[in-house]
């Protein structure tokens, strides 16, 4: 997993592109499809006390929260969709850039609802339309959800995010009893 490509700028940029484009397209496309084949008011059974479709424009983040203060909502999302640009090209890893492209794709595929149903500033709704029993969501929010666990495993087996880190553990692995040759040289 540890795959690391510190002069490959433009590997992580490739890489960049086609998981954000492909990402943003995917719920792009299901949400046009939601808002053209759903309605609020009835629910299509998927998998019975699992999985069903219900059209729900979501003014807030999570399970409905902070509605009164979408604006906020979205200019945290504006400047999270920044960082994640930022960390995602400035990584050595092909891992670390996937994931965190994942994450930016999620944030910025809400961040687009936000801004073309808005009413004022930045004040739009989420287009929602998987519908759990106990919250809705969409596919923005399974990018996200999938970016958190994938960072949660790059730091488990501790993927190096920066060349000091990689570095950091090369020196660490020389200087332990299994880095070393026979007899501890």
């Amino acid at each position: 997993m540890k795959n690391v490509s510190p002069k490959r700028p433009r590997t992580r940029v490739a890489v960049f592109v086609i998981v954000a484009v492909a990402a943003l397209v995917l719920d792009r496309l299901t949400k046009l499809w939601a808002q053209a084949a759903l309605s609020s008011d009835t629910t299509v059974v998927v998998i019975p006390k699992l999985l069903g479709l219900t059209l729900v424009h979501n003014p807030g983040a999570s399970l409905g929260m902070g509605s009164s203060v979408t604006w906020l909502i979205s200019c945290v999302a504006l400047v999270a969709c920044v960082v994640l640009v930022y960390l995602a090209l400035t990584t050595i890893s092909l891992w670390w850039t996937a994931a965190l492209t994942l994450a930016f794709a999620g944030a910025f595929g809400n961040l687009i609802d936000r801004v073309i149903f808005a009413h004022g500033f930045l004040n739009g709704s989420v287009v929602d339309f998987l519908n759990y029993g106990w919250s809705v969501g969409n596919v923005a929010d399974i990018e996200l959800g999938v970016a958190a666990v994938m960072i949660v495993v790059l730091l488990l087996a501790s993927v190096p995010f920066s060349a000091k880190e990689a570095q950091e553990q090369r020196d660490e692995q020389s200087q332990s009893p299994q880095g070393r040759g026979v007899n501890g040289r």
